[in-house]
């Protein structure tokens, strides 16, 4: 019993140390925040309509809070990033 009583103490302890969340992750379901309104598009129609924009390859597709689908792609012979945002415009992302 008294070993119980030891380790339920130091579990106590140790929780209470633990940093609690910060302002920046405080409410934040993944990156979004909890008001952020994801439309439905699918990966499948992101991935049509930046084929349709000239690229080939299509990857690696995630959608970030801003509605906008990232991805890698091939175009002109070169891996790039690419990014199809909410108005529907397939751009270069980044370096």
């Amino acid at each position: 019993m008294r070993l119980m009583l030891h380790i339920l103490a130091v579990g106590a302890a140790l929780a209470a140390i633990s940093p609690a969340p910060s302002a920046q992750t405080a409410g934040k379901v993944g990156n979004c925040e909890p008001g952020d309104k994801i439309d439905s598009t699918t990966a499948v129609e992101a991935r049509k309509k930046i084929e349709a924009a000239g690229y080939r390859k299509v990857g690696d597709l995630k959608k970030g809070c801003d509605n906008s689908w990232h991805g890698t792609a091939e175009k002109d012979g070169g891996r790039v990033h690419v990014v199809l945002n909410p108005q529907g415009l397939v751009l270069p992302e980044g370096d």
